[in-house]
């Protein structure tokens, strides 16, 4: 997610910082050390920012209803959240690893939209819990990376694709924006 100085995004009051950010700072080939201090040092800022303008922020309390999970399953069925996470787990070291090829991400892309749509299912009829959230989360972080290394066409760095096995050096390498946009059955 593109970031300012201050981490903030372009969503009023959604800071992202560390490995979620673009700050521009130290360009696509960032070592550890230097992504550690550069989420140190944005994290401060947003901090500080968040302190300075919280009082601003359009949030609106009592605007919330409170919730209401009446007519909702209790977490009883959590066997498809523990076989979700491990199927997704499955499917991204086999189909999404270092060695990839078109037709692995393709597979791995229905699946996992096909994943996708059967947590949301379950995920209306049933009262949140955090194994759930996580799972979506899960998902979705699969879905976007399948997403990019489908947009890829070259092998750079640890990531090499079967289909186009050499780095792609006619132009310069430039980060990858995605959105989620699943699709939805």
């Amino acid at each position: 997610m593109v970031v300012d100085e201050f981490s903030r995004s372009s969503l009023t009051g959604l800071y992202a910082v560390g490995e979620v950010s673009i700050t521009g700072v130290h360009g696509a080939n960032r070592l550890a050390s230097n992504s550690l201090l550069e989420a140190l040092v944005f994290a401060q800022r947003a901090a500080d920012d968040i302190k300075k303008n919280i009082k601003d922020f359009p949030v609106c309390h009592e605007d919330i209803p409170d919730w209401d999970d009446s007519g909702t399953l209790s977490a009883d069925e959590k066997v498809l959240i523990t076989h979700g996470v491990r199927e997704l787990k499955q499917l991204m070291s086999d189909y999404v690893g270092i060695v990839r090829s078109n037709l692995r991400l393709e597979f791995a892309s229905r699946r996992i939209n096909l994943l996708y749509n059967e947590i949301e299912e379950f995920y209306k009829i049933t009262k949140v819990f955090d194994s759930l959230i996580e799972l979506r989360n899960l998902v979705t972080s699969g879905y976007l990376i399948v997403k990019s290394a489908l947009l890829r066409k070259e092998s750079r760095g640890l990531h090499y694709t079967l289909d186009y096995p050499t780095p792609d050096n006619s132009k310069t390498p430039e980060d990858t924006l995605i959105q989620n946009t699943y699709q939805k059955s």
